[in-house]
């Protein structure tokens, strides 16, 4: 498949997990990816893997949850690509398997500063660089733990509420111009980040467990939320707009409960 042909497309957080799948699947659609993160020696390792399948792709370590780096790589992006249609952004932080009431003020501000407020940051500084040209797509990454209590600790759940409401607020704010906002809100996937519960319940010998209060009975994998993303990224989503959509394989169409 080649949607993205001529595309030019940031992905943050492209190190590990949805953000090196999403890089990885926009790279094998035809875009050239810019890829963001913390550790240089993983987007590293990500671009060279795009470039020996014959890809473009550079990288840019950075914490995107300051301004200044966001600012940055969209300038980048422009300067070395010739422009900039698509803003994947994974970056995220979260505090883990702890009680409301031992959180922290700093967790708190740190959880919404990386998750939230770079979210914005994208939609800032993508969306004024987009709006110019008269066309893009800014997808972010939220969470179903933004839905219902119990898929993450509060403070990850707030920040990925927001960024849901993010995305509607900013379709509407860029209306007319061409510009789309979305995100979307991923179920149990396999990543780094969950890498802690996986190695657990497999040592455990439960690992049929996993999903299994889904309809379909299993977690998902990195590459299932890439291929929404380059959906969302393409022409082929250009009516989706201002939407959450959730890829979790069912596990937010029912209540708990159920007895089978």
């Amino acid at each position: 498949m080649a949607r993205l042909e001529g595309m030019r497309a940031i992905v943050t957080g492209a190190g590990s997990g949805i953000g090196r799948a999403g890089a990885l699947r926009f790279a094998s659609e035809g875009a050239k990816v810019l890829l963001v993160g913390r550790t240089p020696e993983k987007i590293e390792g990500v671009a060279e893997e795009i470039r020996i399948a014959g890809g473009t792709a550079g990288t840019f370590a950075a914490d995107a949850g300051e301004e200044e780096n966001v600012k940055e790589m969209v300038q980048r992006a422009v300067r070395d690509f010739g422009g900039l249609e698509v803003f994947f952004g994974n970056a995220y932080t979260w505090i883990g398997p702890k009680p409301l009431f031992e959180h922290t003020v700093e967790q708190w501000q740190e959880v919404l500063r990386v998750n939230l407020i770079g979210s914005f940051l994208a939609v800032k500084h993508a969306g004024t660089h987009m709006r110019a040209a008269g066309k893009g797509s800014i997808i972010l990454t939220s969470s179903v733990a933004s839905l219902r209590a119990n898929a993450g600790d509060a403070a990850y759940s707030a920040s990925k509420a927001g960024i849901n409401s993010l995305a509607a607020l900013a379709a509407n704010e860029l209306s007319g111009t061409g510009v789309r906002v979305n995100s979307i809100a991923p179920g149990l996937i396999e990543t780094e980040g969950t890498k802690f519960l996986f190695d657990a319940v497999r040592k455990r010998g439960v690992e049929h467990k996993l999903g299994q209060v889904n309809p379909l009975k299993r977690p998902g994998q990195p590459g299932e939320i890439a291929a929404m993303a380059a959906f969302l990224a393409s022409e082929d989503a250009s009516y989706v707009n201002g939407q959450t959509l959730v890829v979790d394989g069912g596990f937010s169409s029912s209540h708990p409960g159920r007895i089978r």
